[in-house]
């Protein structure tokens, strides 16, 4: 008789086992991902240099431990920091390493001590640990939000990096006030065209520099009321001829080496040189007698890691920027798309400045 209560007992729970896979169709899901999710495709370097050292793949890809989620990757964004990477501009120590901080999936598994996600949650992240250039990655709980129900994954994707380093260098590296003139450089760029149409809904006139006739209409476009094609005129006189020789308070300067010097000829005293990039090469030493002999300026080399170094910081700047696109006042514009398996043809793309505003990898 006690044998025949076990045995009933088993098939009950066989069959509300099988009641729950029928009630809670992520169940069923999550076990097809995770025997799928073991071999994946990613883009892996080997040594440092030219786009070419870039490979495309499979590798494997294990269970998420403690603190850590598994997504599936949809869209993955290209940034200027993943040539950085590549090239060994910011050198990587362990290889071979995947490239990327940007991308949007749907969670497939989470590890223990994730509280407020859940598979088949859609996320995004702009954050290291390195590793997006991958069809699925593990990534840290703490560094992805949720995406809002109206958000788009490919917008998502091209604008979570450049989106939120906008936030940070427009609301907090120099928190531009309405009625003030700003200087953006690379502003037919991804950062570019989102901090132009943001500083423009604060009430800031934005000055811009571009390389191009076409550059200069898209950034007009989008924000930009004085466009400067550097190729043809001196940005520092224009800039000086649009303030009446008064400069402007901050300048935006992603490009480095070759602007440097002319970024700071166009700040107003203790005006504000926030040089967030070299995408010319890396700014050599600087006299500090330089900025006090230009009007006692400011200059700061600041990094999207550092402002949003904390969970509640990244948060808050991912709401900022999913705010500020909801009400329609920032559009992203993604001019550019291409296979994750063709990386090496989008790095070199990037790198000849062939494409602007932003550019995504579908997975």
């Amino acid at each position: 008789m006690i044998k025949n209560l076990d045995v009933e007992r088993k098939q009950d729970e066989q069959v509300e086992s099988r009641l729950n896979a029928v009630r809670n169709p992520k169940i069923v899901l999550n076990r097809k991902r995770v025997t799928k999710a073991m071999k994946c495709h990613a883009i892996r370097a080997y040594e440092e240099g030219g786009p070419e050292v870039m490979q495309w793949e499979e590798v494997d890809v294990g269970d998420p431990g403690p603190d850590q989620i598994r997504i599936r990757q949809r869209y993955v964004g290209l940034n200027y920091i993943d040539i950085y990477h590549r090239s060994g501009l910011y050198p990587v120590a362990d290889k071979p390493f995947t490239p990327g901080l940007e991308g949007v999936g749907v969670i497939e598994e989470v590890g223990q001590n994730i509280g407020d996600l859940a598979v088949g949650d859609r996320v995004a992240y702009a954050s290291p640990p390195l590793g997006a250039y991958a069809e699925v990655r593990l990534m840290p709980g703490a560094n992805v939000v949720k995406l809002p129900d109206d958000a788009d994954d490919e917008a998502a994707s091209a604008m979570m990096l450049k989106g939120m380093t906008a936030e940070y260098l427009l609301c907090r590296a120099y928190p531009v006030k309405a009625g003030e003139t700003v200087l953006f450089h690379a502003a037919a760029g991804g950062v570019g065209l989102i901090a132009c149409q943001w500083a423009k809904a604060i009430g800031a006139t934005v000055i811009g520099t571009v390389g191009t006739e076409e550059k200069a209409e898209l950034a007009r476009a989008n924000g930009c009321d004085y466009p400067i094609i550097y190729t043809r005129e001196n940005f520092v006189e224009r800039v000086q001829e649009i303030t009446d020789g008064k400069g402007v308070p901050v300048v935006y300067d992603s490009v480095g080496q070759s602007t440097f010097l002319g970024s700071l000829d166009c700040l107003a005293p203790r005006g504000l040189l926030v040089a967030f990039g070299q995408s010319s090469g890396p700014v050599s030493a600087v006299e500090l007698g330089l900025l006090a002999s230009k009007g006692s300026l400011y200059l700061t080399r600041p990094s999207i890691m550092d402002y949003n170094a904390t969970r509640a910081e990244m948060v808050a700047s991912a709401d900022a920027l999913f705010g500020i696109v909801a009400s329609g006042k920032v559009k992203i514009r993604i001019d550019s798309r291409y296979p994750l398996a063709e990386a090496v043809q989008a790095h070199r793309d990037l790198e000849s400045r062939k494409t602007t505003g932003s550019t995504v990898f579908a997975v």
